[in-house]
């Protein structure tokens, strides 16, 4: 690890290295002149340790996220966000997720912005692709795949909401998998929709593209980087209006989720599940405000079909607040045999804030099956350095829209 003085000065400012928290952590004041680095420092130190990672890698994995940031670590916070960051709702470049399957802790992942306050979209794409290269070398995995990419997804004069993100998933002994996420609107949105065909021809996946289903427009292309058992290419789809009844209909993946899995998840995420305020029992409503996604992952070439499929659901747009949140999630990690204490911890570890004073704390619930696998549930968890979402004042149902 590189000795950078302003990772360093960073580090230094968080003390002590002790982040267990005593119950909620409201004992931790923000500092003094507190800076985006220092703040999510503060939060991933507090997490890993909420995921069980030991102290040493909580320590490596803070200095890592300084070390991606870059010169925007050391931004103060109360400036504003150095740009419009399309990955959090307050445009905080930092998202979290826990990624729970039974009988076993979470994985803790962290997904970086590493070009986030460049001068412009090509350069935030150039320096993301550096970030990615030097972690390359540091820990000595291959960028071929990406490299295969460049051209198709960082044109001169790029488009849309995002260049590159990287998401690492931090494992026991201070090296992590390594993601990137790609923008296929990058030469256009008309274009998409052919630069998602034309990038999976070229990793192999020749017949890939026919296996997915109808969307409004693919919105991330991402590759696994480095030691992954099986390494994914994943193509994440917008899907405006969707029910529960369509849902199921989303899987392209042979011996996936159960038709009635999903369902259930759906409208248990989206608080259709039970009486009570904002609910919206037997009713196939859709996701009328921020719409639902889904991920189509690919591993082998020889297969048209993918071989994941991941559900997610935007819960911060259908709950009135970030208690309704997790509740909706402990019902969840419990029905799949999961223990939901460390996503208690997390959220106590990522602010001190009362969960009912706001509404994107927990951005979104995620049902994963991949080939092989345990099901997964992934609760994303946002880092609110710029911004609190206010709670919804009234209760969301809207009964008579006309669905």
């Amino acid at each position: 690890m590189s000795a950078d003085p302003g990772v360093m000065r960073q580090l230094a400012a968080i003390r002590p290295f002790d982040t267990r928290p005593s119950g909620r952590v409201s004992s931790w004041p923000p500092l003094p002149g507190e800076t985006l680095g220092g703040h999510a420092a503060r939060q991933i130190l507090r997490l890993c340790e909420a995921a069980g990672l030991s102290g040493n890698d909580s320590v490596e994995y803070a200095r890592t996220l300084l070390s991606v940031l870059g010169p925007v670590a050391e931004r103060p916070l109360d400036m504003p966000p150095p740009y419009d960051s399309f990955l959090s709702d307050d445009h905080t470049p930092v998202e979290y997720s826990l990624a729970f399957t039974p009988d076993a802790p979470p994985t803790l992942r962290v997904l970086l912005e590493p070009g986030c306050g460049a001068g412009s979209l090509a350069e935030n794409g150039r320096v993301g692709l550096r970030a990615v290269r030097a972690l390359a070398r540091r820990w000595g995995f291959s960028t071929q795949r990406l490299d295969e990419l460049e051209d198709l997804f960082f044109p001169a004069a790029p488009e849309g909401p995002l260049a590159l993100w990287l998401a690492l998933e931090l494992l026991p002994g201070g090296v992590p998998k390594v993601k990137v996420y790609l923008n296929p609107a990058a030469s256009g949105e008309e274009r998409s929709v052919a630069t998602v065909r034309e990038a999976l021809g070229r990793l192999g996946h020749d017949r890939a593209f026919g296996s997915l289903p109808p969307s409004e427009r693919p919105l991330f292309f991402a590759l696994d980087l480095g030691d992954w058992e099986e390494p994914r290419v994943k193509v994440y789809l917008v899907h405006r209006d969707l029910s529960a009844r369509e849902a199921p209909g989303l899987v392209r993946t042979p011996g996936g989720p159960a038709r009635s899995q999903i369902t259930r998840f759906f409208r248990t995420a989206a608080g259709q599940a039970a009486f009570g305020p904002g609910s919206r029992l037997g009713l196939d409503v859709p996701l009328d405000r921020r719409p639902g996604l889904s991920c189509h992952a690919f591993t082998s070439t020889r297969s048209a079909r993918p071989s994941g499929f991941t559900l997610h659901v935007p819960v911060r747009d259908y709950a009135r607040h970030d208690g309704e949140a997790l509740d909706r999630a402990v019902t969840l990690l419990r029905r799949h045999g999961m223990d939901p204490a460390p996503l208690v911890e997390a959220l106590s570890a990522v602010t001190p804030r009362r969960l009912e004073d706001g509404a994107g704390l927990i951005a979104y619930l995620a049902l994963a099956h991949q080939a092989g696998k345990p099901l997964r549930v992934t609760a994303y968890i946002s880092s609110e350095a710029y911004a609190v979402r206010p709670p919804a004042a009234a209760p969301l149902a809207r009964v008579g829209a006309g669905h």
